[in-house]
This record gives structure tokens, sequence and C-alpha cells, in this order.
């Protein structure tokens, strides 16, 4: 893989892990301002490590060791700010936060495949709703059918989807 490739690739996984990488800083810091701080800070810093980056590994334990540290960095400099975590609360609070990472990550996974094996009319009220945004009146005048027996509808498509993702997980958990 040339540079070129490499730096694409990078961005690519940079762009795609903005939300999650947000989520972590904030579950560590609790402050939105703060947050937006430290997260342009560890975009910087894993520009400047870019020579680090390897593709072939997973990018997000890569990222988050280094917002870990600069959500240290940020903590040493603000000590006198007595509404921040202090560091052992920040270490405890982020070891806690990668472990829930893989856990996430097999949630998503199991709800994508689950999203695969809905009957089509299901799927379809499911792209509509949560993948389009449209609302249940827009939808229900789309099908022509009442709010009342959609909303039944997707009620019943979320519970399937819930108990598929549920047995899942317990035989991920089992093997």
């Amino acid at each position: 893989m040339n540079q070129a490739e490499k730096t694409e690739q990078f961005v690519q996984q940079l762009a795609k892990h903005q939300n999650r990488l947000y989520g972590y800083i904030f579950s560590l810091l609790g402050d939105h301002a703060r947050t937006a701080d430290v997260v342009q800070e560890t975009n910087l810093v894993l520009w400047r490590k870019i020579d680090e980056y390897q593709p072939t590994k997973p990018f997000i334990p890569w990222a988050f060791a280094i917002a870990h540290f600069q959500v240290l960095a940020h903590l040493r400099d603000a000590k006198r700010d007595r509404v921040l975590l202090d560091e052992d609360l920040a270490e405890t609070l982020s070891r806690e936060a990668q472990q829930k990472v893989n856990s996430l990550d097999s949630v998503t996974e199991s709800l994508r495949n689950c999203l695969q094996k809905l009957a089509p009319h299901s799927s379809e009220l499911i792209q509509k709703r949560y993948f389009q945004g449209n609302s249940i009146l827009q939808i229900a005048k789309e099908l022509d059918r009442s709010v009342g027996s959609l909303k039944v509808a997707l009620l019943r498509i979320r519970r399937q989807l819930a108990e598929c993702v549920q047995q899942n997980l317990a035989e991920e958990g089992e093997s």
C-alpha cells in the first residue's frame, strides 16, 4: 500500500469513528465544550502520528489510546478547575469505556445481521422510518395505512429485532 492509499484509509477511518471518539472522550470528561476541545487536539495528534497508523490493525483502540492520553493531559493542564475529574477516576472510566467498545461492536454487528433477516415488508418499514428518517404519518400516507397500524407494526418489528439481537449475543457468549 502506497502512502497516498494509507493516508486515504486513515482519513476514512478517522471520519468514520468521529462520533465514537467524541462519545469516548465525553464519557471521560462529561462536558461538551471540553470534549470538543480534546477531540480537536486528539485529531491533531492522530494526524501527526499518521506514520504510526497501521491499516491492518483496528483503528479505534489506537485512536482511543491517544484520546486517553489527551484527556489526561487536559486534566493535568486544567487541574485548578475543581469541576473536572481527577486522573485516577479518568483512568478507571477509560478502562471501562474501552471494555464496552467490544460489547457495542457485538451489538451493532448482531443488529446488522438481524436486520438482514427481516421480511421484505418489515425491512422496508425500518428503512423508511429509521434510515430515511420519515415520520410515521409520512409512511402511513405513502403506504395507505393508518398511523395506529403502522405504530403497532413498528413496535412488533423492534421487538423482533431486540429478541434476535439478544439471542445472537447469548449464542456468542456460549461459544
